[in-house]
């Protein structure tokens, strides 16, 4: 399996959503370049006191989880609010499926525990 494979198979049926544009949602999260792209939403998490959960992900064990209300005080509520608009979906929703995909995502892209350049 490849790596856009496993993303995809990561994002597929998060949190019991399987929404064609959620994986749209989670690589415009990490490619932002307004937001720092993959590092810079790492570093988010970590500033918003999510630092033990964000370096599980990038870590090479096993990934702690975290709550749709955690992601929502992480993320800035405006481009959370687009993204669930995009999608169609409530908030809640919208975080939960975010909530459920991200630290698999970002797991996948950082396998060697760190975050790439």
């Amino acid at each position: 399996m490849g790596l856009f494979d496993s993303i995809v198979s990561a994002v597929s049926g998060a949190a019991g959503t399987d929404h064609p544009g959620l994986l749209d949602a989670v690589t415009s999260l990490i490619n932002n370049p307004d937001t720092g792209g993959l590092a810079g939403l790492v570093d988010t998490f970590r500033q918003k006191g999510l630092a033990d959960a964000v370096a599980s992900w990038v870590g090479t064990g096993h990934n702690l989880p975290i709550s749709a209300e955690q992601l929502q005080q992480a993320l800035d509520s405006g481009q959370l609010q687009a993204i669930a608009q995009r999608l169609g979906l409530s908030l809640p929703d919208t975080a939960q499926a975010l909530a459920h995909a991200l630290p698999k995502v970002i797991d996948i892209l950082t396998p060697n525990g760190h975050v790439p350049a």
